[in-house]
């Protein structure tokens, strides 16, 4: 049998609760699947993989047993579904983002630039969830080229969630970028004119949505543009999984002013897909 295929089952998800110091490891997976076929290999990945070796946390613990498997598979260029699991092992047995991020960084140099790449692309989907807080604001901030800028305070009344302001350009056109962190969105408002005005948007990074009174709302995403003309009543902000940034284009106008109105409510922004 390849390597491969050996490695994929004895990386199946260990099928135990919280793992105390030599209490043995519960695995199922090779007589759930090879049982009928191969009993002894299963017997061996079940009994003699994970209930022996892996037990053997009195002699090494689990979190450095992940560190070692997941650097034997990367330096193979084993990146298949065996590396995930052992990537999920090692998150579960206390092996933190930054942590796996300078592991496959260090194993770049020894076993090769492009494994590292590959595993790279499959730790960022274990690990994506715990990205929250400044670490998350700082990853959006390399995903655009204009800055998030300053928490938007002036307006902060008007929005429910954190929205940040940086002004792009303050000659010719006024041009702001205005950033959501997810959930974040403004309230129910309208540009007022007597002639001319309204705004334009268009979005640069993450996914957002944009509503008007009585119709469907629409998703923005970077390039999206949307055009929003004096007096229609409105709002836009970010989607609940998502950090959102678009440019702010205010038209030119005569008497321009925002009148703003009610929040959007949790039940209409939940029905959002």
């Amino acid at each position: 049998m390849k390597i491969q295929m050996v490695l994929a089952l004895a990386a199946w998800v260990i099928n135990s609760t919280t793992i105390m110091a030599q209490e043995t490891i519960k695995q199922t997976a090779g007589r759930d699947q090879l049982g009928d076929f191969a009993p002894k290999f299963a017997e061996l990945n079940d009994d003699v993989l994970f209930g022996e070796v892996w037990s053997r946390t009195d002699k090494l613990g689990l979190r450095d047993r992940s560190l070692v498997t997941i650097t034997s598979l990367i330096s193979q260029g084993i990146t298949d579904s065996s590396l995930t699991y052992h990537l999920q092992t090692a998150k579960q047995n206390g092996i933190t983002r930054t942590e796996i991020s300078e592991i496959i960084t260090h194993i770049a140099f020894y076993a090769g630039w492009p494994k590292a790449w590959a595993a790279f692309r499959q730790a960022k989907e274990v690990w994506a969830e715990d990205i929250t807080g400044e670490e998350a604001k700082a990853a959006f901030q390399r995903e655009m080229i204009f800055p998030i800028g300053e928490p938007n305070t002036a307006f902060a009344q008007y929005f429910i969630g954190q929205s940040y302001l940086a002004p792009v350009s303050k000659e010719q056109v006024p041009v702001f970028n205005v950033t959501f962190e997810p959930g974040c969105r403004n309230n129910w408002h309208i540009h007022r004119a007597t002639k001319g005005g309204g705004q334009m948007l268009i979005g640069v990074a993450g996914r957002g949505w944009y509503q008007e009174e009585g119709k469907p709302a629409v998703q923005i995403l970077p390039g999206t543009v949307i055009h929003i003309p004096a007096g229609v009543k409105h709002w836009h902000g970010a989607a609940a999984d998502s950090w959102f940034a678009h440019l702010a284009f205010e038209v030119e106008g005569e008497n321009t002013s925002n009148e703003w109105l009610e929040p959007v409510s949790d039940e209409e922004y939940s029905k959002l897909q």
